[in-house]
């Protein structure tokens, strides 16, 4: 006999039928006049990872709420991940209350405002603000003509009617997902440097997870702890494996062994993607022998281009 009960699956299954730690997360969007509305989300997760000509984030809201209507209208927004800190978490939840217009939700905000990097690249363009306070943020465009979404109107706030949309735009009578492209991550000087240089368990954001509404009272959520850490078991590959994968990727370019050896910590399943990366940069600089020393000089590059980003 099982050990668990059946629940019985109903509308906003997360919060309802499930304990789902989810992000806190404050969405800046262009209201009307010109100015930035802020909106709490929980329902946000990366969604093209790899593989695509653009990175994204997938929002899913009410079509109704002051976030989709302006996304709707203008395209644009900003993610912006609050630290864990009890003032901040209770203005995240006021402004979350539905039915407030921009305006009201926004007078007396306590979060600062400021312009984000899309902004200071284009000065003559509207672009949401970014919350000061934020230990990062994303800087995102609504992709609109994915699932035919760009022919979906702003201003209907009492339900769409269908058809509707499998995966972006109005996707039900209620609802809306939004399939954002990344333009800018932003991110404060510690926490930048921290990816840069190496993370210990000092440089982790203090973040926030909450649980949804769980009852018609309290809004759940969970402080930050200290991160544990764990270590990955180590699993190289060899030298003879990685010579024999690399032997077959262009015949044009070959590896000598002690390149090869710079390549034994790479998991299997990344082993094809990093040498063929190799072979893009040796057949652009002219190289056909990729030694050691040219491995030190791709190293290098992979790691300035991620300073960059």
């Amino acid at each position: 006999m099982s050990s668990f009960k059946d629940l019985r699956v109903v509308d906003n299954f997360y919060q309802t039928s499930l304990f789902f730690p989810m992000p806190t997360v404050l969405v800046s969007t262009l209201a009307d006049d010109g100015s930035t509305s802020l909106g709490p989300y929980s329902l946000c997760q990366p969604y093209y990872i790899a593989g695509k000509d653009y990175y994204a984030m997938l929002l899913e809201c009410r079509n109704s709420s002051n976030t989709a209507q302006h996304i709707l209208k203008t395209k644009k927004c900003v993610i912006n991940f609050i630290p864990d800190d009890k003032k901040y978490f209770k203005e995240a939840v006021r402004l979350g209350w539905p039915g407030d217009t921009p305006a009201e939700k926004m007078k007396n905000c306590s979060f600062t405002l400021e312009d984000g990097l899309r902004a200071e690249a284009d000065p003559n363009g509207l672009y949401p603000k970014v919350i000061a306070e934020a230990y990062q943020a994303i800087e995102c465009t609504w992709m609109d003509t994915l699932d035919g979404a760009d022919k979906d109107q702003p201003g209907i706030l009492d339900g769409y009617e269908g058809p509707y949309h499998d995966f972006n735009g109005i996707t039900s009578k209620f609802g809306a997902h939004f399939i954002l492209r990344v333009d800018k991550i932003l991110m404060k000087e510690k926490y930048h440097s921290a990816i840069i240089n190496g993370v210990r368990a000092k440089d982790f954001p203090r973040v926030p997870v909450d649980y949804g509404y769980r009852d018609s009272k309290n809004f759940w959520y969970t402080k930050f702890r200290k991160p544990i850490p764990e270590l990955l078991p180590m699993r190289k590959t060899t030298v003879q494996s990685v010579m024999y994968a690399a032997k077959r990727i262009d015949p044009s370019v070959t590896f000598t062994e002690d390149a090869c050896a710079k390549l034994v910590n790479v998991p299997r399943i990344f082993l094809p993607t990093a040498l063929k990366g190799c072979v893009a940069w040796a057949k652009e600089h002219g190289v056909s022998v990729i030694t050691e020393k040219e491995m030190a000089i791709i190293n290098d590059k992979r790691a300035k281009e991620k300073a960059q980003k």
